[in-house]
């Protein structure tokens, strides 16, 4: 299942698979019934065997505005503009304290209030070594309930259990399943695969000892996570075929999973997208070394083969730097045959 949003919200989709995009992300090629543009109604249908997702025209240019103005919803540009207004430090030009101490206050200024729910828990599980991370539990009620293991976005550099907080007190309101945000550790502090052994101790320890320990369902786990989360979700759904876990769901938002920053989308959202190039190196460079990127566990689009991966569901952003790889790695699960 494969959802994509114009304005980097999450449209509504019944979506198996994308086919593709063309270079200026001007049009998706769709093999799904029903698409909804996230500001525009229903998508435009071929009368192929897929349907044409037509978004807007190519922009004359490309520079940032010229993009908003075609690509985007008047709410969204009219954001994207303040946030230029504004003057907002991008992260390259931060220190990765300044950045995290920035994020948390910024974070969730966007976000919908803090949902109050009958089961918040603060705890502490086993990461990657043997060390301990913190952990957050949310759930809709005290029953046994599935459980979906969610790591947080913000380039393996910045981010945490505050930041998402907001984003998985939703999650688990509206799914009526249990949520479990994990603070892996960050670097440059800690650098790959740091992140990815965290990602892995969680997963079995919820697995085994830990579902239990909390009243869920361990029958019933997910995986999931945004941006770099996203992509630690996808290396863990991976990792659970492979060691024998078996999953209900992986969740993957706005995934990264390619080695470089080699493809059209991350040249037409370069600059003036909230996620600008200089900032996707800032991340990368903190966090791995470049003859380390080929490596699957950090861009799962390189893994030798999907097959009897858990069922997946992508969401996409299609103003995203990041979309271009997120469409290669659903076109990769459709042709492997994964739900």
């Amino acid at each position: 299942h494969a959802d994509v949003g114009d304005d980097q919200r999450l449209a509504d989709a019944d979506a198996p698979a994308f086919l593709g995009q063309q270079a200026h992300g001007a049009e998706v090629d769709v093999d799904l019934g029903q698409v909804e543009d996230a500001g525009h109604g229903k998508a435009q249908r071929s009368v192929g065997g897929g349907r044409q997702y037509a978004l807007r025209p190519s922009p004359p240019c490309c520079s940032p505005q010229a993009l908003s103005t075609h690509l985007l919803t008047p709410a969204m540009s009219g954001l994207l503009d303040r946030i230029r207004r504004a003057g907002r430090q991008p992260w390259h030009r931060l220190s990765p304290a300044e950045a995290r101490k920035a994020y948390v206050v910024g974070a969730e200024v966007l976000d919908l209030p803090r949902a109050p729910l009958p089961r918040v828990q603060h705890l502490s599980i086993p990461g990657g070594g043997g060390q301990a991370c913190p952990a957050r539990l949310y759930a809709p009620s005290h029953g046994r309930l599935p459980v979906l293991l969610y790591l947080h976005g913000g380039g393996f550099v910045i981010g945490g259990l505050e930041t998402h907080d907001s984003l998985c007190r939703q999650l688990a309101l509206r799914s009526g399943g249990a949520v479990l945000a994990l603070d892996y550790r960050l670097a440059p502090e800690h650098r790959f695969p740091t992140a990815v052994h965290d990602t892995w101790a969680a997963l079995h320890w919820l697995a085994g000892p830990g579902a239990a320990a909390l009243g869920l369902d361990g029958r019933r786990i997910a995986v999931g996570g945004d941006s770099a989360g996203g992509t630690l979700a996808t290396v863990a759904a991976l990792h659970a075929r492979d060691t024998g876990l078996r999953l209900a769901l992986q969740l993957l938002i706005t995934p990264g999973t390619a080695a470089h920053q080699d493809t059209p989308s991350h040249r037409l959202f370069a600059n003036g997208f909230l996620l600008d190039a200089a900032n996707v190196s800032w991340f990368f460079d903190h966090y791995i070394d470049h003859h380390h990127r080929s490596d699957w566990r950090f861009a799962p689009l390189l893994a030798d083969d999907l097959d009897g991966v858990a069922p997946a569901w992508v969401l996409l952003a299609e103003c995203d730097p990041l979309v271009d790889e997120g469409l290669a790695y659903a076109d990769r699960l459709r042709m492997a045959g994964v739900p």
